[in-house]
């Protein structure tokens, strides 16, 4: 196994002749496509790893200031890929990765056939006509608590994120793989993602994408999705799920491991 895999507990599983990448998003691992993976070892061959700042990966090897940026993860993404000599792959990308996926895309388009994005938002902060969700107050907010008490903060987000049942096990699930992170590696996490603009890139991927998310979501409104699909140029397709929340493959799988599995098959690309 070579560094890079190493580092991100790279596992490629299944047996088929293409390749489906799964990017996990903030406060996760890769353990959140459980429900997924099933369904693809029989036809696909299947890469999971982990974002480097998950609790899983080694807090030695994170960079503070290579991972102020998204173009960290997309670089990180890109390095996997050509350590397993991977020529071409669907990358199914979840939250914060939907967008690192975007990045990778665009300077290596080669690689992707198509992107799948689940619960993916270009920007967190409201702008001038532009609802993404929060203010900068909101934001800040968020930030501090973390800061406080960063077990406090997670048992409080965790189901906010989730959504449906406090109790439920994806919930608890949550929670745990936020809590596995050191807590000053979160925050810096968080800051990059929830103040990232990623608007001005949309327009320079050139493979299709296909837009999923939930109907409810904390992090990402729905009017997202359709400002993807109207700024994304290249062919893309939305569809907006009955799930709630902002994991849907963890919390709300019999929703969504089928939308994913028809995304995942069938092309829009002409």
């Amino acid at each position: 196994m070579g560094i890079v895999e190493e580092a991100h507990n790279v596992k490629v599983t299944g047996s088929g002749e293409q390749v489906i990448v799964l990017a996990h998003g903030f406060g996760t691992d890769q353990s959140v496509w459980k429900h997924l993976v099933p369904h693809l070892v029989d036809d696909y061959r299947v890469v999971l790893y982990d974002n480097m700042g998950a609790g899983t990966t080694n807090p030695d090897y994170f960079d503070f200031n290579r991972y102020s940026t998204l173009e960290g993860y997309a670089l990180d993404l890109l390095a996997i890929l050509e350590e397993l000599q991977i020529v071409s792959c669907i990358l199914v990308g979840h939250s914060v990765s939907a967008m690192i996926g975007a990045i990778a895309s665009i300077s290596r388009p080669d690689l992707f056939t198509k992107l799948v994005m689940i619960s993916g938002s270009p920007r967190y902060l409201n702008d001038v006509d532009y609802y993404g969700g929060f203010e900068q107050e909101e934001l800040d907010q968020l930030f501090e608590a973390m800061r406080s008490n960063y077990k406090a903060w997670c048992s409080g987000f965790a189901p906010l994120a989730v959504g449906g049942d406090m109790d439920s096990v994806a919930v608890q699930e949550f929670s745990r793989t936020l809590f596995n992170m050191r807590p000053d590696i979160a925050l810096s996490v968080a800051q990059t993602i929830f103040q990232s603009d990623m608007r001005q890139i949309l327009g320079l991927v050139s493979v299709p994408c296909h837009i999923i998310q939930s109907v409810k979501d904390l992090a990402v409104p729905v009017v997202i999705s359709e400002y993807l699909h109207q700024n994304l140029l290249v062919d893309s397709v939305v569809e907006v799920m009955s799930s709630d929340g902002h994991l849907p493959q963890l919390s709300s799988p019999d929703i969504v491991i089928p939308v994913l599995l028809r995304h995942i098959r069938y092309n829009i690309a002409s």
